[in-house]
């Protein structure tokens, strides 16, 4: 925004922001169809969309007042405040909608202009001769228009906002001085519409552009002496006026005349004020006044987007200004082209309504930074003016429920349209702050919060309960894939892991680099195989000391660490003495330990997992039957099955299997009777010379180890499976129930 922050303006005050909002706000839509809304939804319903109206304006006005007293706010109004705040990208995204809603809005009051000009037709057609279209004033009208801003430029503006303030406070004066037409009426009666009363989406949405005009004046953002003050003081000043005054024109309404009146005669005001010339003229100078207002804040806004290259194309010569002030001529005529094209269409609901969807994506988000940069406690974010994050989020939230109340159509194609124009600014705006960015904030709120909320409030997990919350520990993170694999899957829905790549040596600055390249590859791996492991780096002298770090680390998710995963190649059996003195440091600790015996097959076809269990295992069956459940609920595993082996002596055999089969049904296993093996265990053969006869072919098998084999047979308790098949070694410290 280069040319914008160049020019210093006008250096007006703060008034100007004001009179442009209530001039604004009482406009085009008080004098025409707040008549009409009394009539279809009552008393009642009108002070309802008047307070749903400003439940989302007076919330924006906070946010825009919050938003702009945290930036050094330069030319482009909201759009400069959304952008510096959410980002180019969104920013874009959002200001091009804006920008649309400004430009129609130019198009909507020049309609209105028209229609105080109504009662002009008849004589013209005498004086033509022949029937004429309201078009006939309200397109020259705006020509005329256009060519005084191109002329004068934005004093012209702010000289005219005076003097409509002025009659806009006379024509309500004698409004509310006029008398009822409806003197048989007496009392309140807050239901009363007439017979077919219109939906109150349908009001509430051709009304709502009647609440927007308060940040008119924050387009004036550029040409602002101190917009850290002006803005926030003008525009909740005219909110707050506006609304006041809307109550009582709504009360004024219905007690002065029929539902009938006030839906049939759009001009009704005139009838009830004590000089009825007096309300088409509020009417024409409010319309003209808020054409003014918009069309003082449209180009600007489209030359902010053009002095950030927003567009693939005539960027410069948008931004391109004129004089000291940096006047927006190329983006007015722009502009101009635009308000012509609408007011052509001359339907003043069809436009409202159009009006209505771009300013609630608009406020919505205004709305949404407020509450979102207030959450995340951003230590930048510091401004002078603070709104409530409660109010900031009721308001983005009313927003866009009340767009979809008003049509579910336009509410998607709008967010359609915003998302892929976010994508294709994002794809030559990549260096700017992206949606991860923006909530990186928030997350890290949320996370502090529930870490701190799991400790204050932590009961001991009830075995039936538990979950699996994993530290894998490697050296050899980038040259194999399978024990990374394997967290992925047990972490895929029911648990955590953190995957910590062990860096051997004392903590320098040569390791801290090095660890964070590999890092950078790990969660590289992470976003592209979808898993989601966390991943971080160990720098230790020894595998022993990494371990009894790692295993001292609190969890990321909340939930206490509550299992280690190991590794070892099949064709290194030399790792395996690490591994042991890992099993047993980490098993004296209660921790459930697993270790991954991996070799070339890599998993196979992930079709065949087979569990062994036998007399030794009575408490490793649950954790294990448990973890190959939890495996094969990932999707790599969506075609495969559990086989469960029991080898158990003669004797022993068919109990054994009876209390398995009991597990299974009570626990609501998904695991057929038919796939458990019974296998009387041969005194001559080892348990290893059956696995490797029975499951030769299985893509993994599952087979249990304890501290006691691990003390009375070293290395060769892992060893022994001398076995083409992956194979997890499991045991279990403390007790893990499935039913």
């Amino acid at each position: 925004m280069a040319q914008a922050t160049e020019a210093r303006g006008h250096g007006f005050g703060t008034a100007p922001v004001f009179l442009a909002g209530i001039c604004t706000i009482l406009g085009a839509i008080l004098f025409l169809r707040f008549g009409y809304c009394v009539a279809h939804v009552g008393l009642l319903g009108a002070i309802g969309i008047i307070a749903i109206g400003h439940m989302i304006t007076l919330p924006t006005a906070l946010a825009v007042a919050e938003i702009a007293t945290n930036l050094k706010v330069e030319g482009g109004g909201e759009y400069y405040i959304i952008s510096r705040s959410f980002g180019t990208t969104i920013g874009a995204a959002i200001g091009i909608s804006l920008y649309f809603s400004q430009a129609i809005s130019i198009a909507f009051y020049m309609i209105a202009f028209g229609e105080s000009c109504r009662e002009l037709l008849p004589w013209l057609e005498s004086v033509l001769g022949i029937p004429v279209d309201i078009r006939i004033v309200t397109l020259p009208a705006t020509v005329a228009l256009i060519v005084l801003m191109l002329v004068n430029g934005a004093n012209l503006g702010v000289r005219a906002l005076y003097v409509v303030a002025a009659i806009l406070a006379l024509a309500l004066g004698m409004f509310f001085l006029g008398e009822p037409l409806d003197r048989g009426f007496s009392g309140v009666d807050l239901t009363r519409t007439v017979p077919e009363a219109a939906p109150f989406a349908l009001v509430f949405a051709i009304v709502f552009p009647a609440f927007t005009g308060m940040t008119a004046g924050v387009g004036l953002s550029g040409d602002l002496k101190n917009p850290r003050k002006s803005i926030p003081l003008g525009t909740v000043l005219a909110t707050l006026v506006g609304m006041i005054v809307y109550a009582l024109v709504a009360l004024k309404l219905h007690m002065s005349a029929s539902p009938e009146d006030l839906a049939s005669d759009q001009m009704v005001m005139a009838r009830i004020a004590i000089w009825s010339p007096i309300v088409p003229i509020g009417l024409g100078a409010a319309a003209l006044s808020s054409a003014v207002g918009s069309i003082l804040v449209a180009p600007r806004t489209l030359q902010a987007l053009g002095s950030d290259h927003v567009f693939p194309a005539g960027n410069r010569f948008l931004s391109r200004g004129r004089g000291e002030a940096n006047e927006p001529v190329n983006a007015t005529l722009l502009t101009s082209a635009i308000v012509l094209a609408f007011v052509s269409i001359g339907d003043v609901d069809f436009v409202a309504q159009l009006i209505s969807m771009f300013f609630m994506v608009t406020y919505g988000t205004l709305c949404g930074i407020s509450f979102l940069e207030t959450f995340s406690a951003n230590p930048s974010y510091r401004p002078s003016f603070r709104s409530k994050w409660y109010l900031s989020l009721a308001g983005s939230i009313m927003c866009f429920v009340m767009m979809f109340q008003m049509s579910t159509a336009y509410a998607v194609a709008s967010l359609v349209t915003m998302g892929v124009i976010y994508i294709g600014v994002r794809t030559t705006h990549r260096e700017s702050r992206s949606l991860a960015a923006v909530f990186q904030g928030v997350t890290f709120q949320l996370t502090r919060w529930l870490q701190i909320f799991m400790q204050h409030k932590h009961a001991p997990a009830q075995v039936r309960d538990w979950r699996p919350s994993f530290i894998a520990l490697s050296r050899h993170t980038l040259d194999r894939l399978a024990p990374f694999e394997l967290l992925k899957w047990i972490c895929y829905q029911h648990g955590f892991g953190t995957f910590i790549h062990y860096e051997e040596g004392y903590l320098s600055v040569e390791k801290v680099t090095a660890s964070r390249k590999i890092l950078s590859q790990m969660i590289s791996r992470t976003e592209a195989s979808g898993s989601g492991v966390f991943a971080d780096t160990m720098v230790s002298p020894s595998f022993t000391t990494a371990l009894a770090q790692s295993i001292q680390m609190p969890g990321v998710s909340g939930l206490e660490n509550n299992s280690l995963l190991l590794e070892y190649s099949a064709s290194h059996p030399d790792e395996v003495s690490e591994v042991v003195k890992g099993c047993l440091l980490a098993g004296s600790l209660g921790y459930h330990t697993c270790v991954l015996r991996s070799t070339e097959r890599n998993f196979g076809y992930k079709r065949n997992l087979h569990v062994w269990l036998t007399r030794y295992d009575d408490d490793n069956t649950n954790l294990m039957i448990l973890l190959s459940y939890i495996i094969l609920g990932h999707p790599d595993w969506r075609n495969a099955e559990i086989t469960i082996f029991v080898t158990f002596p003669t004797g022993e055999l068919s109990g054994q299997v009876s209390e398995l089969e009991k597990l299974i049904s009570e626990g609501r296993l998904p695991i057929s009777m038919r796939n458990v093996r019974a296998l009387p265990a041969p005194s001559d053969q080892s348990r290893a010379e059956l696995v490797r006869q029975h499951s030769g072919d299985a893509d993994l098998v599952v087979a249990g180890f304890g501290p006691e084999s691990l003390e009375r047979l070293g290395d060769e308790a892992f060893l022994q499976f001398d076995l083409p098949n992956d194979v997890l070694f499991v045991h279990a410290s403390q007790e893990v129930r499935i039913s």
